[in-house]
């Protein structure tokens, strides 16, 4: 399988991920040492000239600019990869919640709002007397709208007594 997946990657892919592999790899860094300390003891050759400095300047602006974007490419398929094999988790798991599978596709208030009623569910497993005693985001729903309804009433028995 691994052979006909390969075959479906497009020479761009094939590059990219040869330069990612190589480009974290210890003879790579090595050689980028290298470079540097030859450019570094030719400056008294070129006597620190602007073109001996420009040379640097210019090679490692570039390497960077096009760096940036490879090991963004890169984040991206990694992230896609995890996200794939979290969800392939979670569908199996027969206790999981299904609502998680397409999590990275809420916006960033309602990744806040699924992360308090997460921190709910935490404390109630906290409060319960069996750490083995399961609870559902909708008990933590649950408990937040108890406690909203507790603080309303407090604030009406506040009133109340003035």
């Amino acid at each position: 399988m691994s052979t006909q997946a390969n075959e479906n990657i497009s020479g761009f892919e094939k590059i990219s991920n040869t330069i990612t592999t190589y480009s974290g790899s210890t003879p790579v860094f090595m050689i980028a040492i290298g470079l540097i300390l030859i450019w570094g003891v030719s400056g008294p050759i070129f006597h620190y000239s602007n073109t001996w400095l420009l040379i640097v300047n210019t090679g490692t602006s570039i390497i960077t600019f096009l760096m940036v974007f490879l090991i963004q490419k890169s984040q991206n398929k990694e992230s896609i990869a995890v996200q794939l094999k979290l969800n392939e988790l979670i569908a199996a798991s027969n206790y999981a919640s299904n609502r998680l599978l397409n999590i990275q596709d809420l916006s960033e208030e309602e990744l806040k709002t699924l992360y308090e009623h997460y921190r709910t569910l935490v404390e109630l497993t906290q409060k319960a007397k069996s750490n083995t005693q399961s609870h559902s985001v909708e008990d933590a729903i649950e408990a937040v709208d108890e406690e909203i309804k507790e603080e309303i009433k407090k604030e009406i028995e506040k009133k109340e007594e003035k």
